[in-house]
């Protein structure tokens, strides 16, 4: 029964972990071209040198994080069906 507990508490500790990160950073670095914004090449002499912007990230270096996008999507999906329209910013306050 301890290790269920434990495995839960593990399970636990890590999603929050991962919602406090996607609340608190919801962009990181894209995959693809590791945050750059661009695919880095050689040259002929073998130097880097900058190479097209990445097609993934459109050259920005940012990507959405997962559960930040869910979160967002729940979020859309909620406001939709919800009776009450949905408060909107306006730059006067």
């Amino acid at each position: 029964m301890t290790l269920i507990l434990l495995a839960c508490a593990c399970l636990l500790a890590v999603t929050l972990g991962y919602v406090s990160l996607c609340a608190s950073s919801p962009y990181g670095d894209c995959h693809k071209c590791r945050g750059f914004g661009f695919a880095m090449k050689t040259d002929r002499k073998g130097r880097l040198k900058r190479g097209k912007p990445c097609r993934r990230c459109k050259g920005h270096g940012k990507r959405i994080r997962v559960g930040r996008h869910l979160y967002n999507l729940w979020l859309r999906v909620y406001c939709d069906g919800s009776d009450t329209p949905a408060k909107t910013r306006t730059a006067k306050g």
